[in-house]
C-alpha cells in the first residue's frame, strides 16, 4: 500500500499505481453527457490520465487547465480527467473556464478504478477520494509513464508526462 501527504501528514492509499511497461485496467467511469466510458472508447488514442481529488479545489483545477492548454498539440492524443466529482460538476467548471481540450470522467459509477489504480485515499479528511496520479498510456493502453504524487497539495510533473507523450504523438 503506498502513502502521500496531505500537507505533511502521511495519508495511506489503497494499493499502487500500475507500473511502467504493464498494461492499465480497463474501466468504465461517467463521461459529461453522463455515458460509461472506457479505454476501449479511445482505442488508438495517446491517453494522459489526470486523477486528482476534487476539480473544486485549486491544485486540481490548475491541473486541467494546463492539460488542457497542452493538449491539443498532440495528435491522436486524449487528456482524461478523471475524479470522484459527480459529471455534472466537472462540466460545469469545464464550461466556465472554455475547456474543450480535455475529457471528464468521473467515478460516479466506476468506483472499482480507484482500486484497481491504487489511488483510493484510505484516510485522513479526504478519505474516500481519489489521490493526485498522472499516468501516460500508449495507444495499446501499455503505461508509458505513472506518477503518484507525493504531497497531494502539489502538482503533478506536467513536462515528465508530456515528454512520455511526445515521443511518439506528436
Amino acid at each position: 500500500m503506498a502513502t502521500v501527504t496531505l500537507r505533511g501528514n502521511p495519508i495511506p492509499l489503497s494499493g499502487e499505481l500500475p507500473k511502467i511497461g504493464s498494461a492499465a485496467p480497463a474501466f468504465k467511469l461517467v463521461s459529461s453527457d453522463l455515458a460509461d466510458m472506457g479505454l476501449e472508447d479511445f482505442k488508438g488514442k495517446w491517453k494522459v490520465l489526470n486523477i486528482f481529488p476534487s476539480i473544486d479545489t485549486p491544485t486540481c483545477a490548475m491541473s486541467v487547465r494546463k492539460f488542457n492548454e497542452k493538449a491539443d498539440k498532440f495528435r491522436d492524443a486524449v487528456v482524461l480527467c478523471i475524479s470522484e466529482d459527480l459529471p455534472f460538476a466537472m462540466k460545469r467548471f469545464c464550461g466556465t473556464e472554455g475547456l474543450a481540450n480535455v475529457k471528464t470522467l468521473s467515478l460516479m459509477r466506476g468506483g472499482q478504478f480507484a482500486e484497481d489504480y491504487g489511488v483510493r485515499i484510505m484516510g485522513g479528511p479526504l478519505k474516500g477520494l481519489t489521490a493526485r496520479a498522472c499516468m501516460v498510456l500508449d495507444k495499446d493502453n501499455k503505461v508509458l509513464h505513472a506518477e503518484m504524487v507525493k504531497e497531494i497539495a502539489d502538482e503533478p510533473d506536467y513536462e515528465a508526462a508530456l515528454a512520455a507523450l511526445a515521443k511518439d504523438s506528436m
